[in-house]
Formats: structure tokens, sequence, C-alpha cells
């Protein structure tokens, strides 16, 4: 059975995704070539553009397990650690930079947390029944996506129909800690339209978070995603874009209170319009995010955060090869933490121009400048270049200025003093190649390096309230400085056999201080077989070495290696089922000092598409 693997389509939070471009050819579905939306404000394609670009499709996803954060630890530059299992408390790290530093998008709508102490999002509750991918934009993406972007960004998109007419998926599994999953998408696609809904539900009696008690901590979480467009005419389209979840996860408080329940509400919508006329298009957009947390036993019970954008964006060619994009953008973000609020906006221009003067070489510049309501201004900017020397062989390089805004809690909290907490600012690096083997495989080396100066950390400060006797939020003098290397490849050894890797060193550092949890080693290796037709089997090994964790003196934590199987059977072309075995071995392993990571896990599974 052979299988086309589409092109990506990606996007950015200001340019709706395209409609997939397919055609049903006796009874077989093929996609055609499709745009890549991505790499800045100008439509590019993945083979030219300048950004690191890594991406989880929806098999890997699906292969990674229940949760998003597992297929994004074996990507390269990607490491994550979690406070224990499903909807416990999980940062994902680019390049040693994670939670404030990360832009997360889901469907065009930005997610991040503004009621958070910094504002991030908790990769522990993105779940991969409903995801059609997810992209990692690596390195300084703040002038194209305003502040939080310094590490890069996390662009997530839901299940999209492929083909013409009424179709869809559906999916079971079931596992250990009593876990199980359901999922169905159904959408519908022409010339004209593009529809897609996606249900999903899991529950999971879990595993103890802390390593002190054997007290079972559950998850359970219902969610919709939804999309739509419409092609009005041949100049206009319109569409939607929606999400929505509802969570309870169950935490241990302390060593000695297993008693934590954490509710959390996600909803969001975009709604978009585009005008073509001539060689330009028009988008005018507007996108609503709110969060609400519930914990009954926390030292802040009720968290509400809220975030309204509007955003314009031209894009045109004034030369066959020279290609401009300018918009603007303003949002608003509220916090209400226990009947306190706080809010705060700015607006935003900014501008893109790009040149391909031949077919080898591409190049590009972005600016933004950000006007904040009490603060003052930042200038972003981005170059990227993408050069390909043959058909086989291309290097690519970024230099990205950035910056992160001190969140709302940070600025206007109980922990807020009497002076203006000014963002921290960035500068980041990146140069790799890359070589093809055609059809066989590919490999790719990338240098990066960033820093970040101006620190918002917590300490002493004349700027502390009299009331603030253990501290306030204050700049600070340190100096974090990232940098390493990043490999990764595949290559088919035969028809059917295909053997992958990726391995990232990291030394990331505040002040010549190892930063916590960041792995100096990170390698992952994979080997998938078709055994026959229909069955394929595949071996997943993951090592992680040299970690430190702890506050004030970090220790290491242990080393740890990681297998996991998992095998696929196709009953017909469009079901299969599949079952996986992780952590083959039973390693006791630590990605948070005092947390415990899943012991051996079985799960297995069947998915259906129509």
């Amino acid at each position: 059975m052979s299988r086309l693997t589409p092109k990506l389509l990606l996007c950015t939070t200001l340019v709706a995704p395209s409609l997939v471009a397919a055609q049903d050819i006796g009874g077989t579905v093929v996609d055609l070539e499709e745009i890549v939306v991505f790499g800045g404000l100008l439509p590019t394609t993945l083979d030219t553009t300048g950004a690191t670009i890594d991406v989880a499709e929806r098999e890997d996803l699906t292969t990674g397990g229940l949760g998003a954060a597992s297929a994004l630890d074996a990507l390269p530059g990607v490491s994550v650690s979690a406070n224990g299992g499903l909807g416990t408390r999980s940062t994902v790290r680019i390049r040693g930079l994670g939670g404030s530093y990360l832009g997360v998008r889901v469907d065009g709508i930005d997610v991040t947390d503004p009621s958070s102490t910094q504002t991030a999002f908790n990769f522990g509750t993105l779940l991969t029944g409903s995801l059609d991918r997810v992209a990692v934009i690596k390195g300084t993406q703040s002038a194209i996506y305003g502040s939080d972007a310094i590490g890069g960004v996390i662009d997530v998109q839901s299940w999209r129909p492929t083909q013409d007419g009424v179709s869809g998926n559906a999916k079971l599994e079931f596992g250990s800690f009593e876990t199980g999953a359901a999922n169905v998408s159904v959408g519908y696609l022409d010339d004209r339209a593009e529809l897609a809904l996606s249900l999903g539900r899991v529950t999971s009696e879990g595993f103890s978070a802390r390593d002190t008690d054997d007290e079972n901590d559950g998850f359970e979480q219902s969610s919709v995603n939804l999309f739509a467009a419409y092609q009005v005419s041949d100049a206009i389209r319109v569409g939607l874009s929606g999400i929505w979840s509802d969570s309870t996860s169950e935490f241990d408080r302390s060593t000695t209170d297993s008693s934590g329940e954490f509710d959390e509400t996600r909803k969001g919508l975009r709604v978009f319009g585009e005008y073509q006329i001539g060689s330009w298009t028009h988008e005018l957009s507007f996108s609503s995010y709110e969060v609400d947390r519930f914990d009954e036993g926390g030292f802040t019970k009720e968290f509400n955060g809220q975030r309204d954008t509007a955003a314009y964006l031209a894009t045109g060619e004034i030369s066959p090869t020279i290609a401009l994009a300018f918009g603007a953008d303003w949002t608003e973000e509220r916090a209400t933490l226990d009947g306190a609020d706080y809010d705060a906006s700015n607006t935003a221009v900014f501008g893109e121009v790009k040149a391909t003067p031949n077919d080898q070489l591409e190049l590009s510049l972005t600016l933004r400048y950000d006007d904040y309501s009490d603060f003052d201004g930042q200038l972003s900017g981005r170059a990227a270049l993408s050069y390909a020397f043959n058909d086989a062989t291309t290097i690519r390089a970024s230099l990205g200025t950035g910056y992160r805004a001190p969140s709302l809690y940070e600025r206007f909290g109980p922990f807020a003093g009497s002076g203006v907490v000014d963002p921290e600012e960035s500068r980041s690096f990146d140069l790799g190649i890359e070589h093809s083997y055609g059809d066989r495989g590919s490999v790719r080396a990338t240098l990066f390096w960033s820093e970040i100066d101006n620190l918002i950390g917590f300490g002493s400060s004349p700027d502390c309230l009299p009331s603030q006797s253990f501290g306030c939020y204050t700049q600070t003098d340190g100096t974090v400085e990232t940098k390493g290397l990043e490999l990764s490849g595949s290559y088919a050894l035969s028809d059917r056999v295909r053997l992958s890797g990726t391995y990232t060193l990291t030394n990331a550092e505040e002040d010549g201080n190892r930063l916590i949890r960041v792995p100096r080693h990170d390698l992952s290796l994979a080997l998938q077989a078709d055994v026959t037709d229909q069955l394929q089997v595949g071996v997943n090994m993951t090592r992680v070495a040299d970690i430190l964790d702890g506050f004030g003196t970090p220790t290491a934590l242990d080393d740890y290696t990681v297998w996991n199987l998992s095998a696929r059977y196709d009953i017909t072309d469009t079901a299969y089922v599949y079952g996986a075995i992780d952590n083959v071995a039973d390693v006791s392993y630590q990605t948070v000092r005092g947390f415990n990571a899943p012991e051996r896990t079985i799960r297995f599974g069947v998915e259906t598409s129509f």
C-alpha cells in the first residue's frame, strides 16, 4: 500500500490557511503541490525559506502517544520537562528556552495564558487526537509575532479534509492507567468551501505525580476544533477557526499534600476575510481567546485571562523578483486573579520584503515596531537567507532581534514594584546546511546561538514596596546565553526499512551558571520497517544525558535511556489498528526533580478514515 505525503501547509497568525488542493483520480486522492505560507509574512516554500522549521506530522503525533509533547520531544533542538503525566504542568523548550520565551498558536489563535505569572502555555493539556501537524519554528521570531517569541514559535493545526466531498476520521485508543481516548473529525471540501469539525475526549486515572506517594493523579479533557472557509467570489474569501477545551487535572500539591485539583477551560475564535485585487491580497482578521483556571486550594484560586486581537496584512509583488508585505495589529490583554483586574494593550506596525533574484537564492528582511500602553516601544528585526548550491544541497541562515514583554502579573500583580519593568531583549543567529539523497533521505546540521539580557527576575530592589519584604519583580543584570548544534537525518536502508535520528548539543547558561532542566545531550533514533504491505513496526530510542535541576545549587538528574516499540496493521485502505509499548524496559527517570515520569505503558487503538 503506497502512501502519498503532501507538502506542508503552514500559516502565521496573520495569514489564513489556504484550501488544500486535491483531485480524485480513479478513486485515489492525489494531493497536488501546495503553497507553504510560512517563513515570514510572505508566502514561500519549505525548501526555500531561511527559517529553521521542524514538523511533527499526524503519524508522528500518533506514534508519540496522546500527549503532543512526546512527539515534540523527538525533534532536534526540542526538550520537554513534566511534573507528572497527562494534564500536569509540562514545559517545552526550544534550544534551551521555554515557557515565557515561546509563542504558541492553535489554528491561528494565540493560546498563551495572559493570567499566568509569565505569559506561557501548558503543553500537558495539548493532546494529539484532533491534530494534523505541529510545526516548530526556531530562533527569535518577534519581528513576525511580537513578544514571547524569543526562543521560537510552535504552530499547531487541527485536522483538515484532503479530498473532495464529505470525509472524516475516527479514532479510539485505550491503554495503561485506565486511559481511554476517542476522537472524531468530519469535514467537507470543494472548489469554494472547506469545513472541518473535530471532537475529542480523554480520561485517565494516571499515576502519582510526585515520587513521595502512590496516589494516582487523574486527568480528563473534552475538546472541540472548528475551521471553515468559503470563497465568496474570485476576489473574496471569508472564514473562521474556533477552539474549546475543558479539563480537570489532579496533582500533588506538596510532598505531604496530594489533594490538588485544577480545572481549566479554554475557548478561542478567529474570523478573517481576504480580498484579492490584481497581484495583491488584503486580509483583515479578528481573534478572541479566553482561559479560565480554578484551583480551590491554591494561593490564588481563580485565574481568568483574555486576549483580543485585530490585524491587517497586505501582500503582493512589486516586481517579478521582489515581494512586499505590510500591516498592523492591535492587541489587548486582560487578567483577573481572585477579583483583581489588570489590563494592557499594544499597537504594532510591520513589514517584510523578500527578494528571489534567481532560483537558487531567497533573501528576506522583516521589521516590526510595537507600541505598548505602559512602557517604551520595541523594534524587532529578522533577516533570513537560503541558498541552493544545487538540487541536493542548501544552506540557511537567520539573524533576529526580539523581546519578551513583562506579563500582566509581573507588571501589575501583588509582587509588582513601584517602578516600570522593561521588556527583556534578545538576539539570535543560526546557520544550517541540508543535503538531500533524493528519495532515499536527507541530513541537516544547524549551529545556533541566542542571548537575552535586561532580564526580569524576582528579588530585592529599591522599587519594591514596604509590604514586599520577600522581594518584587525587577530588572536584573544577568544574561542568558544558549548555543549548540542540531543534527538530524533520515535514510531509507531499503524499500521497506528507514532509519532516522536527531541529536542536540545545548549549552544554556545564565551568567556562567547552567540553566536547569535543559539536557546538554539529547539523542533520538528511530527504525521503521514495512514487514509486509500491511504491517509496519517501529523501534524508538531516546537518550538524555547531563541535565541539572533544583534551586540554589542545582544538582544532576540521572541520565536515562528509554526504548519504545510500536506496530501498525492496515485492515483496509482506510482503517488500521495499532499498538505501542512505551518505556519497554520500565526505566525509572525524572525530567523534574521529585516528579515521576511514566513507567512502562501499553496502549492500542483503531483509526479509520471515510
